[in-house]
């Protein structure tokens, strides 16, 4: 397939930790012959620490601080698939940058992302406590954000990356040729 609906547009992949963002993201960005950022992965480069230590040693607030940072530092790129973090989309500043590309959210139930993180021990937010719990209060908390995405791509059970993707793409031609007002977004 070829990227040429999107005239080099950025896709936003955003979601829930374990939702899928990083292997669709490299999907669709070899798909495409875009290229792939995920945007923990440039601050874990760029800090030289993991993320789990930099919430231990500087605390959620200053992690936030460094995802925005990066995140306007990305922006400006054409023809890129970014994989965001999780809470991205909870400071409405970034918000103004997502926009700058289509955002596509990888909407994952809980039970899926259960599955998938029930023996992940790296994600800070997920340390102590009941893991459906977790994240159900974070699903609730983010929610309303991930909505406001242009698309939403429901994950169905079993279903494997390259259906996943062939999906986001429809959806985003469709959303595309539904949104003529988008035009101005794909033709930056």
């Amino acid at each position: 397939m070829t990227a040429e609906f999107l005239k080099g547009t950025n896709l936003y992949l955003v979601g829930m930790m374990g939702s899928g963002k990083s292997t669709l993201g490299k999907y669709l960005a070899h798909t495409l012959n875009y290229r792939f950022i995920d945007t923990d992965d440039v601050i874990v480069q760029a800090i030289g620490h993991s993320i789990n230590d930099i919430f231990a040693d500087q605390g959620e607030a200053a992690f936030r601080n460094i995802e925005t940072q990066v995140l306007a530092q990305v922006a400006p790129y054409t023809n890129t698939v970014i994989a965001t973090g999780g809470g991205m989309v909870i400071q409405q500043k970034n918000w103004s940058y997502l926009q700058s590309g289509l955002v596509v959210w990888l909407n994952v139930s809980i039970d899926e992302l259960m599955t998938r993180l029930s023996r992940d021990k790296s994600r800070p937010l997920l340390k102590a406590g009941n893991l459906r719990d977790k994240l159900t209060t974070l699903l609730d908390q983010r929610q309303q954000r991930y909505a406001q995405a242009d698309v939403t791509v429901t994950y169905q059970t079993g279903e494997k990356v390259d259906a996943v993707a062939k999906r986001t793409l429809e959806a985003i031609q469709t959303f595309i040729t539904e949104n003529p007002s988008t035009s101005s977004t794909i033709d930056r």
